[in-house]
């Protein structure tokens, strides 16, 4: 297990960034940002735009590494301009696709199936800056799919790969 620490959690009730990115992103809520958050198996995180949804099933949750983030491109970015749901320091997540890996914080763990990339679209040149996009190609996070209930919460926690891809020759 490897300690790691989750530095940042989004739920955000509604889908802000819909339509043409020329247009700018839709007013949100201002309490997007939570110290806990409440994940339930198969359906995503308590209160956001995705929970329960068909649709997104096998990807309800994202995960991204806080030392991925563009900050050359704006210091202050972070989840609500990535629209991202748990920024996580300390390890390369977007490394892990394929892998079933679990959060154990001090709620306990949760077990996540990490099913692909996110990959950064024309939104990002306007929420984080211009070339944005560029910069998160290959590690702008991971799609995931909560596969137990549990509390995600601000802080240190312990990362662990409990299934990986076999490796392919």
């Amino acid at each position: 297990m490897t300690g790691i620490e989750i530095v940042e959690l989004l739920v955000s009730a509604s889908h802000r960034l819909a339509g043409r990115p020329a247009d700018g992103p839709a007013d949100g809520p201002r309490d997007e940002s939570v110290t806990a958050v409440q994940v339930r198996r198969g359906l995503g995180l308590v209160g956001d735009r995705y929970y329960g949804r068909p649709a997104h099933k096998d990807a309800s949750v994202t995960l991204m590494a806080a030392e991925h983030l563009p900050r050359h491109i704006d210091p202050a970015v972070g989840l609500r301009h990535t629209r991202r749901n748990v920024l996580l320091r300390g390890v390369d997540i977007d490394a892990f696709v394929g892998s079933t890996i679990a959060l154990d914080g001090p709620a306990g763990p949760v077990a996540f199936a990490v099913n692909r990339p996110a990959r950064p679209c024309a939104w990002m040149d306007v929420t984080v800056g211009p070339g944005a996009q560029r910069a998160l190609r290959g590690k702008g996070g991971v799609r995931c799919t909560p596969l137990s209930d549990g509390v995600l919460i601000l802080g240190p926690t312990r990362f662990s790969v409990l299934d990986a891809p076999a490796p392919q020759d």
